[in-house]
């Protein structure tokens, strides 16, 4: 089973008696279907609904783990401590932190299911100590990353630049309409009901390799959305899937930089671009 450590990552615990009410409050997943031995995604949104920090989040026993970006690690932790008031909350960063994925069927020994990919057909643990052998292979973690069709903050997007629906958080665990009052819910929440999400993370193939992150995703010279993270001739993009859609059913060329694209929604999510829709339904 290939070991790939991640050396960029930190982890913030959070204990104490009202541990879980506090974040129950606060951030976009829903605690009460956080099940032992798995990772959900989760974020903290600006109140204007946009992804303030991302992370991935998962029980130590009675603690919670939130697994991020050790850039972001800092600030989130005095977000969390401002939040915590006076309540019965203990918070302490570990970074660097010992993150190691794993892939295959059979779960390894205190390995933590990740549900994103599961959501994706794909068998992804995350275990969170020293393992023998591990070697920090990032391009394969990207790969893995592209083929499902996982997006994460500050290599594929901007945070305080996207909503929760762009980086499909809606549909794979990271954000619940059920569990009532977080930051930003109320505007994540119009959004769900309204059906106003319009940009989403897409698959991009190129008939040559990518040009780099940040580069334009194009439709008759004009940007529909930008490349995140890119290996070789696949990337990931996050675009406006309608104006995606027309060109599709226009046959209007998709370009990357200069380079010739196919866009592709992952097939997990069930999404299809709105003209593709439209004309099935005609």
């Amino acid at each position: 089973m290939p070991k790939l450590r991640l050396d960029d990552r930190a982890i913030i615990s959070v204990s104490g008696n009202d541990a879980e009410a506090l974040l129950q409050g606060l951030v976009t997943t829903d605690l009460g279907a956080l099940a032992e031995h798995e990772v959900r995604p989760g974020a903290l949104l600006t109140p204007q609904g946009k992804i303030f920090f991302d992370f991935l989040i998962s029980r130590d026993g009675g603690v919670l783990r939130l697994e991020t970006s050790r850039d972001q690690a800092d600030t989130l932790l005095k977000r969390l401590t401002m939040y915590k008031l006076r309540s019965a909350v203990e918070l302490s960063l570990l970074t660097p932190a010992p993150v190691v994925v794993t892939f295959g069927e059979e779960r390894p020994e205190a390995g933590y299911r990740d549900h994103r990919f599961e959501k994706a057909g794909m068998s992804v643990f995350r275990l969170y100590h020293e393992i023998a052998g591990a070697e920090a292979r990032v391009a394969d973690y990207d790969r893995l990353r592209i083929e499902a069709g996982i997006a994460v903050a500050e290599r594929d997007y901007a945070l305080q630049d996207a909503f929760p629906h762009d980086v499909l958080m809606d549909l794979n665990g990271g954000l619940s309409f059920r569990k009532g009052c977080y930051v930003g819910q109320e505007v994540v929440s119009r959004m769900q009901h309204r059906g106003t999400a319009r940009r989403r993370v897409v698959i991009v193939s190129g008939e040559a390799p990518l040009p780099p992150t940040g580069t334009n995703v194009s439709v008759n010279g004009r940007p529909i959305g930008a490349l995140g993270t890119v290996q070789d001739k696949a990337g990931l993009a996050i675009v406006r899937i309608d104006k995606a859609g027309e060109a599709i059913t226009k046959g209007d060329p998709i370009v990357a930089g200069e380079v010739p694209v196919t866009l592709t929604l992952p097939a997990w999510t069930g999404l299809a671009f709105p003209s593709e829709t439209d004309e099935a339904s005609a």
